[in-house]
């Protein structure tokens, strides 16, 4: 096996590794964190959003939703494999959390996990309606185009080749998201309504970048895993969302500071 001098410089230097044999426990340790969060992730998310598909107003969007539900457990399966290449117990994996639960629509996790389930804390909130849902789509939708692509240069050749895969299928999503907001004010809907649904997911889609101070992040950048922290990550994110929600006539809200209550996403 690699010992971790070795690995760290091949990985400095800009080398890919290709199969568990050639990483070392600390290596695997921190690969498999990333794994199970966006494994974790989907799986929670689409368990969710299959909850709202009975609440979209049309047909259209009713297939659209099952959809965005059917390819999510899909890109959960697909990263849950490269695990299982690691000695995961895939088998018992749907029934290890309740996907759908949802906490208090007023809850406010922090960093905190809640039974070892490693799901973004964004996905513990619950949904209000089929606004709510196209909204939080919205945002967390290119919060995870974002955090994904980042992904897509880590050191782990097949986990960067599955989830460059996965990427455009992610980006439909977000721009279906952007669809159905942008119908449903077209035809009404309330746009105070829409505003109180961005101030509530705003702040907690923005948590999901972590934190700016973060051992994890360290390990990862010196792994090759990740690049980019939370400071630029979340640029990126602002410089996409703020004008979309300047497109639809809705307020980009104040939100906590980076540092108080913030929540591991790539951590």
């Amino acid at each position: 096996m690699v010992d971790e001098e070795s690995l760290v410089s091949f990985v400095t230097g800009g080398g890919r590794l290709s199969a568990p044999d050639n990483v070392t426990p600390r290596y695997r340790a921190e690969l498999m964190r990333l794994m199970a969060i966006f494994v974790d992730s989907e799986m929670a998310g689409a368990s969710g959003f299959a909850d709202c598909i009975n609440l979209a107003p049309g047909l259209k969007e009713r297939i659209t939703a099952t959809r965005i539900v059917l390819e999510k457990f899909n890109h959960a399966r697909q990263v849950l494999e490269l695990m299982e290449e690691f000695g995961a117990n895939t088998g018992q994996y749907v029934g290890a959390h309740p996907w759908a639960s949802r906490l208090d629509r007023s809850a406010n996790l922090g960093q905190r996990r809640i039974s070892g389930d490693m799901r973004l804390n964004v996905f513990h909130y619950p949904i209000n309606g089929w606004v709510d849902a196209v909204v939080m789509n919205c945002l967390m939708g290119q919060a995870t185009v974002v955090q994904l692509d980042e992904l897509t240069r880590g050191s782990y050749q097949p986990l960067a080749d599955t989830l460059s895969g996965i990427l455009p299928v992610e980006k439909q999503h977000a721009e279906l998201g952007q669809e159905g907001l942008q119908v449903a004010l077209e035809r009404g809907h309330d746009r105070t309504d829409a505003q109180a649904s961005v101030n509530y997911w705003y702040p907690r889609v923005a948590d999901t970048f972590g934190s700016s101070v973060s051992d994890h992040f360290d390990q990862h950048r010196k792994y090759g895993l990740r690049h980019k922290g939370r400071k630029e990550l979340i640029a990126q994110w602002e410089g996409i969302v703020h004008p979309m929600l300047s497109r639809f006539g809705l307020g980009i809200p104040r939100h906590v500071s980076p540092e108080i209550g913030d929540q591991a996403s790539l951590q």
